[in-house]
């Protein structure tokens, strides 16, 4: 069990009495003045800036108006997860909106060719004729490419979000005709937290308006909220904070998405049950992105910009078609694949760290293995995928609460791994299968000798609450309040003296229980629970006719047309008193 914290936070304001008591509860605590209460509840478009604050922007947009005059083949280079996707179906979209003729689209598979700007590809496009490349996403450390791209005389504007190299304390920047990249150090624009495909849209922002500034270009009312489903998608996939302006985009793409006559993306809300209803973040990062991103996990023959992009309904419903397919495939790889990775757990030796390696698992989902296992375990979690040559292809994952950095880790072992990067609480290698000893003992030393260690999770709750609030009219302004996400994090509340009714197991090893409220014996009110994913001892305690005090998000549950509220459980321990 976790250690449970109350956010504590002294408003400098006084109670906005439109608001429910639950909406406003965990709302004071996240704002300082009205102010800002207003841009939560009500951002607007005019809020946004200026998308030529971004460095290097300015040079983009003219490099593209010469493309556009010259008629000069484009292609747009964007990563293969969902920010890239979103992106270059913004880019797709727009550009040919705006009256661009002459446009393609390229993705690196991610199996075979793996994340990046590849040289091999920008030959291929060179050979095809194309002249300007925009990457998506993707290519702020691809030197090599850009290496070749000078070489072969092709422009390429580097759009991507993610972080420059540093070599002794300077940036470390590929060779690009211009690069528009909120996070290089010299951008001012105050624009870091987008996304990929949020870059991209700054790009189209700008490039409208370049057009319209230019009496010899031709003009058109074509409107940029008809790509902001896209631009949604992109940014509460990539786990981006919602902050500024991308509150307000998300707000509004929200709504597009909603509303979409994308036949492709309308298919898969009407598939998922996710349509002719509001829709919330967690619809989009839980239920909706899931299925499109384990397209490009598999490797199917129907890749997440098909679904995008496609203009026909009775095509979009054959690929949507194969996707829930291949998400049942996925779904079934990962489950087995859990099972074989646990049951090697048995024999593993070391206490500070897990690595586990296996031709049984597939390449495509050993980031989803290597959550599971460090979650269950409290454990740094190292799952690699060997291919029949040897070669071992990993994936790796911190759980939750605990203090680390995946990259130094694996920093400690570079001398025998052919590659490794990511993020501090997930991260990729590549190493021989000959050298795997080398590398447990090297991690084992390294998670020996280091002073960090895992600490108990501290889960920090946003308020109190009782199952008596959580009527329509609040769970509409607490939806009404969202987006939810990074830098506005969904709320978590505590319920008290919650009789268990009902426990069972349903499909995936989840739970779904019924619960009472007794704290009031005059309103012995009943929700449904679920609880995602929980290991076995937390199972075993979970007992019908106990009472608990559980966290929980809060959620509308839609069913046969019927709105009910559920709690999504965080966390539990028994009622005193029990």
């Amino acid at each position: 069990m976790a250690i449970w914290k109350k956010k504590i936070h002294v408003p400098n304001m006084e109670k906005n009495n439109a608001l429910p008591d639950l909406v406003w509860r965990f709302l004071s605590s996240r704002v300082e003045n009205e102010n800002e209460l207003e841009s939560i509840l009500n951002p607007t478009l005019s809020e946004l800036k200026d998308p030529l604050l971004i460095l290097n922007m300015g040079a983009a947009v003219q490099r593209l108006i010469e493309a556009f005059e010259k008629d000069q083949k484009i292609c747009i280079y964007a990563d293969f997860d969902l920010d890239g996707t979103s992106g270059l179906a913004i880019l797709n979209d727009g550009l040919k909106k705006i009256g661009f003729k002459n446009v393609i689209y390229y993705q690196p598979k991610r199996l075979a060719e793996g994340y990046g700007f590849h040289p091999q590809a920008v030959i291929d496009l060179s050979a095809g004729g194309v002249e300007l490349i925009i990457t998506v996403d993707v290519g702020i450390t691809s030197f090599a490419a850009f290496e070749m791209a000078n070489k072969l005389n092709v422009d390429v504007i580097l759009t991507d979000h993610h972080l420059p190299i540093q070599e002794q304390n300077q940036e470390k920047l590929p060779k690009a005709f211009c690069i528009v990249n909120p996070n290089q150090k010299q951008d001012t624009s105050g624009l870091n937290y987008l996304c990929g495909a949020g870059v991209a849209f700054y790009l189209l922002r700008a490039l409208k308006r370049g057009f319209f500034e230019k009496a010899t270009l031709p003009k058109n009312d074509w409107d940029l909220k008809d790509v902001l489903d896209f631009f949604c998608i992109g940014t509460l996939t990539d786990m981006v904070p919602l902050v500024e302006d991308n509150r307000v985009l998300v707000k509004h793409g929200m709504k597009a998405l909603q509303n979409t006559t994308k036949p492709g993306l309308r298919e898969l809300l009407e598939r998922l049950n996710l349509d002719n209803r509001e829709l919330t973040s967690q619809d989009v990062s839980i239920k909706f992105a899931p299925k499109l991103n384990a397209l490009s996990r598999m490797e199917s023959d129907v890749l997440p910009r098909d679904i995008y992009l496609e203009t026909d309904s009775e095509k979009a419903q054959g690929l949507v078609n194969k996707m829930m397919k291949n998400n049942e495939t996925r779904q079934s790889l990962q489950a087995s694949s859990v099972e074989k990775a646990e049951a090697q757990l048995m024999v593993w030796p070391h206490k500070d760290f897990i690595f586990i390696s296996s031709q049984d698992f597939h390449r495509g989902i050993i980031g989803l293995i290597a959550t599971k296992i460090a979650n269950d375990t409290n454990k740094p979690t190292f799952i690699g995928s060997e291919d029949l040559d040897g070669m071992i292809v990993g994936s790796s994952r911190l759980p939750n609460g605990y203090e680390g950095n995946l990259v130094t880790a694996l920093a400690s072992a570079e001398s025998m791994l052919n590659r490794f990067g990511g993020h501090a609480a997930a991260a990729g290698f590549e190493i021989s299968a000959s050298r795997t000893q080398d590398f447990i003992q090297t991690l084992n030393k390294y998670y020996t000798d280091q002073s960090l260690v895992h600490k108990e999770v501290e889960i920090e709750y946003d308020a109190e609450a009782d199952l008596t609030e959580l009527t329509q009219t609040n769970m509409k302004w607490y939806n009404f309040a969202g987006p939810y996400g990074v830098g506005f994090r969904i709320p978590i509340f505590r319920f008290n003296n919650l009789m268990l009714d009902q426990v069972k197991e349903i499909k995936g090893g989840h739970i779904k229980m019924t619960a009472t409220g007794v704290s009031n014996p005059e309103k012995k009110t009943k929700i449904d629970i679920l609880y995602f994913s929980p290991n076995d001892k937390n199972k075993a305690k979970l007992k019908v006719g106990q009472q608990y005090d559980i966290l929980g998000e809060i959620q509308i549950n839609y069913f046969n047309k019927l709105e009910t509220t559920q709690i999504l459980m965080k966390d539990f321990i028994l009622h005193e008193g029990n």
